[in-house]
């Protein structure tokens, strides 16, 4: 009889080692190896596929593929909706309000007519109950469920067949012929696998919240985000009053999108305005301070970056940046350097955009540039005037995308002029003062006195 052995599993990776080791010779991560023990096969039957293959013509999709949640900025992170016999997995920093959210997202979904299932692991009925009060939810299509055991879980999935499930956490499910500790690397795994292959089955919705590691990722094997269909993160600060869900990765949408939510009392509520959210008076300029506007998949956002530049109290002068990319900002201060005629090497430079929002394109890099001339000058950009651009090494602004839309944004906000590249096409029906540079030296010239 074959007995049982032990294997030592990496948390990062998953890879599989016969002895231990600090460091993980396939993702190179340090003290990510755990002791499992596995047990020998017998004889596991392996199922036969009733499906033949089909032309892809013949495939037809109809309307009824996505299900709209009634939560506006959750569908928009789906792609429009729910899909059927899809697998989610939505992970954040404790306490960001991961199960609030999938709470009032079930309730919405029961409000619908349909059937949505909630499997605490982690909770009691009681307790989820009383969350529940406080959030105002209310429905007797949302079924609670409080158990740990997949075997059972899976059971009372396919006994009521809802449209909904959602797990409160996948680390807390156990199978019991695994003989791991519930949260291992095999549990996880062999648990989310059977619950992703239950989706395809029964056509219901299946939602897995994670936990995150301390460095921000989703714990457990790497494994997890590659079976799912969709990868959601929280972001944002506990301690502040908004929460942005962003996708990175969606079989069945866009990946740059993003969801903005204002945390209450009541729970978390969709802003309709996000680009008023990530500005504070910020049409009234200020030294150090730009407003430039920024894509984030299908809309335009506009945030306010500021810069601090201070005489380097030290020998190395310090970069700090929040919100943006280090790498691109430094390349902006050599530019400011180089062809802007800034003397910065001796400063210490200090750039965050307003909000807690991050901005990721090259599209903020001429705000970025104007902010910290401005700061550094004492300057700032005449009232209600914004800037975008991207900015290369030969220090000119050049063109981005969709333009007329984030200008349009920008006038709807009732900002008066834009400072962009010279070569940038813009549509005559904005109204909008467009002032073309084609120099940062050029840019930095309409920076005026405070």
């Amino acid at each position: 009889m074959a007995k049982e052995r032990v294997v030592f599993v990496c948390s990062n990776c998953g890879a599989q080692m016969p002895k231990w080791s600090g460091r993980c010779p396939d993702c190179s991560q340090w003290n990510t190896i755990a002791e499992e023990v596995v047990q020998p096969e017998r004889g596991r039957k392996l199922a036969v596929s009733q499906h033949n293959p089909q032309a892809l013509d013949d495939i037809t999709v109809g309307e009824d593929a996505r299900t709209p949640t009634g939560i506006q900025e959750f569908d928009r992170i789906l792609g429009g909706g729910m899909v059927s016999g899809s697998s989610v997995l939505i992970g954040g920093d404790p306490g960001i309000g991961k199960s609030t959210l999938l709470l009032q997202v079930a309730a919405s979904v029961a409000r619908r007519g349909l059937t949505a299932l909630y499997v605490t692991a982690e909770e009691s009925p009681l307790q989820l109950k009383m969350r529940a009060e406080r959030l105002g939810v209310t429905s007797g299509k949302l079924l609670v469920l409080a158990e740990t055991s997949l075997e059972a879980i899976t059971r009372h999935v396919r006994r009521i067949s809802p449209q909904m499930v959602i797990v409160d956490s996948i680390q807390m499910v156990y199978k019991s012929d695994v003989p791991s500790a519930p949260g291992s690397v095999t549990q996880v795994r062999e648990c989310a696998t059977e619950l992703v292959y239950l989706a395809r089955q029964t056509g219901a919705t299946v939602v897995l919240i994670g936990h995150v590691t301390k460095e921000g990722a989703l714990a457990g094997p790497r494994l997890l985000e590659h079976i799912v269909d969709t990868v959601l993160y929280f972001e944002g600060d506990r301690f502040q009053f908004f929460r942005i869900l962003r996708a990175n990765k969606n079989r069945f949408g866009a990946t740059d999108e993003i969801g903005i939510f204002r945390m209450q009392s009541d729970g978390l509520v969709p802003v309709e305005n996000p680009s008023a959210l990530f500005m504070n008076d910020a049409a009234q300029s200020r030294p150090g301070s730009v407003v430039t506007a920024a894509i984030e998949g299908t809309r335009p956002l506009m945030v306010e970056l500021q810069a601090l530049v201070v005489p380097c109290a030290f020998g190395t002068p310090r970069r700090r940046v929040t919100g943006v990319d280090l790498g691109r900002t430094s390349m902006v201060l050599a530019v400011l350097e180089k062809h802007g005629e800034l003397q910065l090497a001796s400063q210490d430079v200090f750039v965050n955009v307003a909000g807690g929002v991050r901005v990721s394109e090259p599209a903020s890099d001429l705000a970025v540039a104007l902010s910290v001339a401005g700061s550094f000058l004492g300057t700032r950009l005449p009232e209600r005037t914004i800037a975008v651009g991207e900015l290369g090494l030969d220090g000119e602004p050049r063109p981005v995308g969709q333009t007329d839309r984030r200008l349009g944004e920008a006038e709807r906000l009732g900002f008066t002029q834009a400072i962009i590249p010279a070569r940038t096409v813009v549509s005559e029906g904005l109204k909008l003062r467009t002032i073309p540079v084609k120099t940062i030296s050029q840019a930095i010239q309409f920076l005026e006195r405070s």
